[in-house]
């Protein structure tokens, strides 16, 4: 069974309505075989600054999918959401991206196809991804780092 690690987003609207609208599809999907929740953080836009707060978390599901099926159902459930592409890093009702991704042996992933880059390209610069990821995998690592090390770097680089 595979395991992906997604970055769910939402700013624009009943923000927990949406995430809470896409986990329960997801968990009432036939081939999804298990889906878990981290904690939901409310964090400030990254990249185009000019739009309200986000609600950021991680959900990590298991399936015998492929990522690009998996990505199929995401985009389903972002248009169910009304999700709307006008402004890159823009505001948005749902945004849900495959940052990773674990094959049924347990090894990362790595797919670079048009419209889907796993693992993602920016997740591990992103503390409103890394800090809800630790709280549902406390031991990730990424080339040899440890999440709360990443962490760690990434706050004394804001400072």
């Amino acid at each position: 069974m595979n395991t992906y690690y997604i970055s769910v987003g939402s700013n624009m609207g009943d923000r927990q309505g949406f995430i809470d609208g896409a986990y329960a599809a997801l968990q009432d999907h036939e081939q999804i075989a298990t889906i878990e929740t981290a904690s939901i953080i409310e964090t400030e836009p990254w990249g185009y600054t000019e739009q309200e707060s986000f609600l950021n978390t991680v959900w990590r599901i298991r399936t015998d999918l492929q990522a690009s099926a998996v990505l199929a159902i995401l985009q389903t459930l972002e248009a169910a959401a009304n999700r709307q592409r006008h402004i890159h890093w823009g505001p948005r009702t749902l945004d849900l991206d495959i940052i990773y991704g674990l094959d049924a042996a347990g090894k990362e992933m790595t797919i670079a196809e048009e419209g889907l880059t796993v693992p993602h390209l920016h997740f591990w610069d992103r503390l409103f991804v890394l800090e809800p990821l630790q709280d549902i995998a406390p031991d990730f690592t990424f080339k040899g780092e440890s999440i709360s090390e990443r962490i760690a770097y990434l706050l004394t680089e804001a400072e």
